[in-house]
């Protein structure tokens, strides 16, 4: 069933506000399942049991990313054309049958299936369950100006539920490997039970000319339209990138300091804490120190991150390590909450599948390479080299921006 279509507030009077509200105690818990991953912490490990490298490793998420790359952008529009749920069933179910699939799974290829199928949920449910969220939480509010909370809960959420599973996770993995695959596996199906009752929320249409779904006009709405929109477009999936390139590093480095699995358990879900609350943290920075402030933030803190793992060993590098968990968390606040505020309903989740397909698409080209300098000339170059491509994006990236809010602010001011 595609999305409904409403002009104006007084169009959904006859909606079902109740069923509104529970969408977004849907998608939360959604969320919350989705990330309830059990093996997280130990996935490293679980790889390296199953004879992989950690070169392999990166391969297999760029196997991954390939993947997502494929179906990203036309998921987003499936999500815009025949609408969000029907979208998250479908990603629901490849997400169950994934898990599922690994609990057999050996080997390199088998393993490359896996990460195959798990794409198919990963790109079916990003943009889908945000849109969804998004324009449900709007439709209850009936205030176009409202600042939204709904994405920084949503970040939090699946924050903690990573958390939650690896505190899990770490403590399984001390009796069974076995035991947190299949565990995993029966977690995952209880998306799709979430996601069939879900409602299809109206799509507002906005007093602005729409934007439908002609990728040459968003193309133009995106990057030549709005100087900061454009900014913030771009800016997303580089940062999501290059502080996502730890993730798979920092259990090697771990490994490197000697720590026990069930340690692996307690930092990553310490870590997971670090990004939800950072992601409530955001809004706060914005609203008192201002959104120049937040991008600076949300610039200095991977750069902080690299170079202080790949400078300082044992607990202090491992501490620093926090720095990068906490960007993720801000950055999926703020640079995320810009764009949506930024475009329209129609073509919500088609936008935020984009950002999702650009990242994806660099780690097929970025992972693989840093894996294979992390494992030949070890991982304090490997993170050096991310610290330097910090320094690039600040440089490149995040001051351009912060200029470009700057002068939004000024004229605003002017107009005063």
């Amino acid at each position: 069933m595609s999305a409904i279509n409403v002009n104006n507030n007084d169009d959904i009077d006859g909606i079902a506000i109740q069923g509104m509200k529970r969408n977004i105690r849907i998608v939360y818990a959604m969320a919350f399942f989705h990330t309830f991953m059990l093996i997280s912490p130990v996935l490293v490990p679980f790889f390296e049991s199953k004879g992989l490298s950690l070169s392999e490793i990166f391969y297999l998420q760029a196997i991954f990313a390939i993947s997502i790359v494929l179906l990203e952008a036309p998921s987003g529009y499936l999500a815009d054309r025949i609408g969000r749920r029907a979208v998250l069933v479908v990603g629901s179910v490849a997400h169950g049958a994934g898990y599922l699939f690994l609990v057999f799974a050996d080997g390199f290829w088998q393993l490359a299936v896996f990460e195959i199928v798990l794409g198919i949920a990963m790109s079916m449910m990003s943009g889908a369950d945000l849109a969804l969220l998004y324009d449900t939480e709007r439709i209850i509010s009936k205030a176009e100006d409202e600042h939204s909370h709904s994405i920084a809960n949503l970040t939090s959420t699946k924050a903690f539920a990573n958390g939650a599973g690896a505190l899990l996770g770490g403590a399984m993995a001390l009796w069974s490997f076995d035991a947190i695959v299949v565990a995993q596996a029966a977690v995952s199906w209880v998306c799709l039970v979430l996601a069939i009752m879900l409602v299809e929320p109206p799509v507002e249409q906005t007093l602005t000319p729409a934007i439908t779904l002609d990728f040459k006009a968003l193309y133009k709405h995106l990057l030549k339209g709005d100087k900061v929109l454009r900014q913030v477009f771009i800016a997303i999936p580089l940062y999501n990138l290059f502080t996502f390139q730890v993730v798979w590093l920092v259990q090697p480095y771990w490994q490197e300091q000697g720590l026990t699995m069930l340690m692996f358990g307690v930092l990553w879900f310490a870590q997971s804490v670090t990004a939800g609350v950072a992601s409530h943290c955001g809004h706060a920075i914005e609203k008192r120190k201002g959104a120049a402030f937040a991008l600076l933030v949300i610039g200095i803190l991977p750069i902080v991150g690299h170079f202080g793992m790949a400078w300082f060993d044992g607990w202090y590098g491992i501490g620093i390590c926090f720095v990068l968990f906490f960007c993720r968390g801000l950055y999926q606040v703020v640079l995320v909450n810009a764009l949506n505020k930024r475009v329209p309903a129609q073509v919500r989740a088609t936008v935020n599948s984009l950002t999702s397909l650009t990242f994806r698409f660099g780690f097929i080209f970025t992972g693989p390479v840093v894996g294979h300098i992390a494992q030949t000339q070890g991982l304090s170059t490997a993170l050096n080299l991310l610290g330097l491509a910090s320094i690039a994006m600040f440089a490149l990236i995040m001051l351009p921006l912060i200029r470009s809010v700057r002068t939004m602010q000024q004229q605003s001011l002017a107009l005063v």
